[in-house]
């Protein structure tokens, strides 16, 4: 289950990002966008995460994750549709078979909220690293 690896990278990211604010004495939630492509089971994920974050400064932390659909653009043609599981690369349009991704392979951490410094008011930290 890859989904524990991906866990733990998250978890690592965001105790950096704390770390380097130097003030952060929790950390409440962790928003993730994943991409329907990427091979991720959201809930495995959230399940891993939970166990994962047991005894770090995550501890506690709430995972909100977002789908993010795959799309794709025909090159030939310039359509653009949704791919869906298992995705359908062939445009629906013209038949081409010359289709760029647009979207659905995201695992990328958008936002987490912490609690820092001496009066814990809350504070939200971009960290625009992927997994």
């Amino acid at each position: 289950m890859h989904e524990m690896s991906v866990a733990l990278a998250v978890i690592d990211q965001v105790e950096q990002a704390a770390a380097r604010n130097g003030d952060v004495t929790s950390v409440r939630s962790v928003r993730l966008q994943v991409g329907e492509l990427a091979g991720v089971v959201p809930d495995s994920l959230s399940f891993c995460f939970e166990l994962a974050c047991g005894g770090t400064l995550l501890e506690g932390a709430e995972l909100v994750t977002e789908a993010v659909p795959g799309r794709a653009r025909c090159a030939p043609c310039a359509h653009e549709w949704a791919v869906g599981m298992p995705p359908a690369l062939t445009c629906p349009r013209c038949g081409g078979t010359t289709a760029d991704l647009l979207s659905g392979r995201e695992l990328q951490i958008v936002s987490v909220h912490w609690e820092d410094g001496p009066t814990h008011a809350r504070t939200r930290e971009p960290v625009s690293e992927e997994c």
